[in-house]
């Protein structure tokens, strides 16, 4: 069932207090990462169905096993999100420890009987501000935090994105992005704008943030699992760093219904 946790998310950023506190009891790892995943309205099954064997072969896989285990604790917290519209997020798995492929099987097999979500509406800074909650929450603590948000449109409903975006960033949150531009429409342009150069500009942020653009679905599973690789393992992506990209005037306000403060 679809809960709302924004609220807690704005409070968190407005206090500054939540993802940077560090409790005593907390079991450090190499990082805390949230796996925020679209499931609005415009995402067709297919697409639903390629996200979520995606995200399951991903933790299957020998390389990223190697990756998780190569950092200085050589293990990882993660947590599961889907959203949609900005009073829609619901966490799918709670945080879990995975560290070898015993830990990432449990994960898989919560994951994996998970009824499937279809919502109208899009809201990337309601999912980002409930994705900032879920530290606070966090019974582990992290040398990096890092959301990984998917979407295949920009944000439409509720707070400014990049005002979010950049609220986030303040708390020591990094945001990475997976641009699913699948359909005819979104490999070319939505209201003019590339959507990777909208993830680019207005979503992602941090240190060695990326985007990692997904057109066609052949790309799908393994742009998941590079994308999971490059953010356990901290390494620059040799994808799209924020850092590299030209010079652009994106409109991070395209494609909004309804027009709230910040």
């Amino acid at each position: 069932m679809y809960q709302t946790f924004v609220a807690a998310g704005l409070a968190v950023l407005l206090l500054g207090t939540g993802p940077t506190a560090i409790r005593a009891s907390q079991v450090s790892v190499d990082v805390e990462l949230v796996i925020a995943v679209d499931v609005s309205g415009s995402m067709r099954t297919e697409e639903h169905e390629l996200q979520r064997r995606g995200f399951l072969a991903a933790f299957s896989d020998e390389t990223l096993i190697r990756a998780i285990q190569s950092g200085p604790y050589g293990r990882i917290a993660v947590t599961y999100m889907e959203w949609a519209d900005q009073y829609s997020q619901s966490v799918l798995v709670p945080w879990r420890i995975i560290k070898d492929h015993a830990t990432a099987r449990v994960f898989r097999e919560e994951l994996a009987p998970k009824p499937r979500s279809a919502i109208s509406g899009t809201s990337i800074s309601s999912a980002l501000l409930f994705a900032t909650s879920l530290f606070a929450k966090s019974p582990y603590q992290g040398s990096r935090k890092v959301i990984d948000v998917s979407g295949d449109g920009p944000n439409r409903t509720g707070k400014h994105v990049n005002a979010v975006r950049d609220a986030v960033l303040r708390q020591g949150i990094i945001i990475n992005g997976l641009p699913l531009m699948l359909s005819p429409m979104l490999r070319h342009k939505t209201h003019g704008v590339d959507l990777h150069h909208y993830f680019e500009d207005c979503v992602i942020g941090g240190p060695s943030a990326f985007v990692y653009p997904v057109r066609v679905k052949e790309q799908f599973a393994e742009a998941i699992r590079r994308k999971l690789i490059i953010e356990v393992s901290g390494q620059p992506a040799q994808v799209v760093l924020a850092a590299q990209r030209s010079r652009r005037l994106v409109n991070c306000q395209i494609g909004r219904s309804n027009i709230d403060s910040w």
